[in-house]
């Protein structure tokens, strides 16, 4: 075994304790195998070494450990840690059981989450889609909220299985009073808004990026005769509706064309800021018709499997998510120029989204990853 060779490798060193016991994790369990692969640290100099569950124990009793967090899945081996100690005279560490957490629709496994990484089919282990930590993190979570919902669930002993959306309601009561806000308009369909009494030159206003928080900083919002509304806005507005443009004000649209296959491709309207907000059904966001405005690809991301939970012995390959990521292409104001990386940032009646990708060139995109906010995801994107 020390040397490798073939014979070694078919040899294991087993504790002599009792092959009648009960306990099936005491009867003569492995202490050491066989592994000629180097190593990452000390290369090819050993080939034999201890197993988990021979090295832990004695680990932790050598390192001052007095009580030991393991979930409820080694309840059966426990035995088995305590008498290692007994047998090599060390401290009895006290072991404080707790049960696994598993959310809905995913796997936690990192043989299996490997097997994701190793076929390509995510970015690495920091790929949002991953319920690592560098992995929730990047989506969107904050450190802070992680520790509360941590602390929230506390050291349960009951088995259960999670769903996500307590962890993302936490997220979003932390990131909500402070990010700021900003638009954008998806830009397939987008339709424009000619104001015909709007202003005959463009022109800006600082306004706050958040109207709670002033540490958000501030930003500049441009007023032009044109505007970009999102096309489900334009659908739902008729001739001679007020509506709102927020951070503007109130407008009244005199005329609505269509093209041959009935879909909106231009808006005509009045300014009447003297109107009411309160009285309007529609609230909408806008952007001016400038060559300010900066390209964005907004990203969803679903699970990637398409069962809540995959049953022992059943192969997670057999319920893969064949769509787990969803780019959208928008336009973006120009004051996300300045959105750094990692910078979360909400945007109007879109939700909440993180910098993945900032602002290098007008060629590149912003990339934003979409954050859940805590209600239920859609099952499937599309």
């Amino acid at each position: 075994m020390s040397a490798g060779s073939e014979r070694g490798l078919q040899c294991c060193l087993r504790g002599k304790l009792d092959m009648q016991d009960p306990n099936k994790s005491l009867r003569d369990p492995v202490y050491y195998r066989c592994n000629p692969i180097p190593h990452h640290r000390v290369s090819s100099s050993y080939k034999i070494y201890p197993t988990y569950d021979f090295a832990c124990p004695i680990v932790d009793a050598l390192t001052g450990v007095t009580h030991a967090l393991r979930s409820s899945e080694y309840h059966d081996r426990n035995a088995q840690y305590h008498k290692i100690q007994e047998h090599m005279g060390l401290l009895n560490v006290e072991i404080y059981k707790f049960s696994r957490l598993n959310f809905v629709y995913t796997l936690l496994s990192k043989r299996k989450l490997a097997w994701f990484v190793d076929h390509g089919m995510v970015e690495g282990w920091d790929d949002p889609r991953f319920p690592t930590v560098q992995g929730i993190v990047r989506r969107g979570l904050t450190i802070e909220a992680l520790i509360e919902f941590a602390v929230y669930q506390g050291g349960s002993k009951n088995l259960n299985l999670m769903e996500w959306d307590k962890l993302w309601t936490i997220n979003k009561k932390q990131i909500d009073p402070f990010c700021p806000r900003h638009t954008a308009v998806i830009e397939e369909g987008r339709v424009m808004l000619t104001l015909t009494d709007g202003p005959e030159k463009p022109f800006g206003r600082i306004i706050p990026r958040h109207k709670m928080f002033k540490g958000a900083g501030q930003k500049t919002t441009t007023y032009t005769r044109q505007i970009w509304i999102d096309s489900v806005d334009a659908k739902s507005i008729w001739i001679d509706e007020e509506i709102t443009l927020m951070d503007w004000g109130n407008a009244i649209v005199k005329e609505i064309v269509k093209d041959e296959n009935d879909c909106i491709v231009q808006l005509t309207g009045v300014l009447h800021l003297e109107g009411s907000v309160k009285t309007t059904k529609l609230k909408l966001t806008w952007l001016p018709e400038t060559s300010e405005l900066v390209n964005l690809s907004l990203v969803e991301f679903d699970y990637l499997i398409t069962k809540k939970k995959v049953d022992e012995g059943e192969d997670f390959l057999d319920v893969l998510n064949e769509n787990t990521r969803k780019e959208t292409a928008a336009l973006g104001d120009s004051n996300m120029r300045n959105l750094q990386h990692g910078e979360v940032v909400q945007l109007e009646r879109k939700g909440y989204f993180r910098c993945d990708v900032p602002f290098v060139g007008p060629a590149n995109p912003i990339v934003l990853f979409a954050i859940p906010d805590g209600r239920q995801q859609k099952r499937a994107l599309v």
